[in-house]
């Protein structure tokens, strides 16, 4: 025989748990709203440096095509200049000067090919990148929508099991509730099936006074280990 406010008690139990669960769905959903837009912001912030470094290549090559303008104005200066001369060495000093230039205007061509090379295959892997990334973001979004529809649907949801819940205490006896509410403050389950003369919560030996107690109905058996209501299952 089971004690009368156990069938009520198991329902309460049934609808709490419930309530229970959706106030934990309902508490993540900020936390993973969190992670899918830092996420994004992740993936925003590959697509500008990647943008960046493209930037700082072409600033690069601006700087060489600088460099030789400005060794090929000497060049053109010095070969003026050698028309002008009239003395040998001058002359020779000048040829110099205008083959060091001719060697560095070289040395930096080949330097801007590199670089142009450079900016071709970042333009390439941006390019990719880029599209790949701004896919990302946008699946990033839906799923951020997702959340947030879930998150309205959660909260009514919840609120319905909030009514439910106390719908289901309302015919529990008022000692009866003050024991389920004392356990339901440490532990869940609150109430569980005993077996072979064990508690279905903590799993160890009930002494036998609380299985006969379980037994009879007369009143609400706990555990005398975890403390938990405990019920002969038929």
């Amino acid at each position: 025989m089971r004690h009368p406010a156990l069938e009520k008690i198991l329902i309460l139990q049934d609808r709490d748990s419930k309530r229970h669960s959706l106030e934990s769905q309902l508490k993540s959903v900020p936390r993973d709203i969190l992670a899918v837009e830092q996420k994004i912001a992740a993936e925003k912030a590959a697509i500008d440096t990647a943008r960046t470094e493209m930037k700082e290549l072409e600033v690069q090559k601006k700087s060489i095509e600088t460099e030789i303008g400005v060794a090929d104005e000497k060049v053109r200066k010095y070969r003026t200049q050698q028309l002008a001369v009239k003395k040998n060495d001058e002359y020779q000093a000048l040829g110099h000067e205008i083959e060091t230039m001719e060697a560095s205007i070289s040395a930096l061509e080949e330097k801007e090919l590199g670089v142009m090379y450079s900016i071709d295959e970042a333009k390439k892997k941006f390019t990719a990148a880029e599209a790949l990334l701004k896919q990302g973001i946008v699946g990033h979004e839906t799923r951020i929508r997702d959340l947030r529809t879930r998150e309205v649907s959660l909260a009514a949801e919840l609120k319905q099991a909030e009514a439910d819940v106390a719908t289901s205490r309302e015919p529990i006896d008022v000692p009866s509730i003050r024991i389920y509410d004392r356990i339901a403050m440490r532990m869940q389950p609150v109430c569980v099936p005993m077996r072979e003369g064990k508690c279905g919560g903590c799993h160890l030996k009930v002494s036998s006074e609380v299985e006969s107690d379980s037994r009879k109905g007369d009143k609400l058996a706990t555990c005398d280990q975890c403390g938990r209501i405990v019920y002969f299952e038929s």
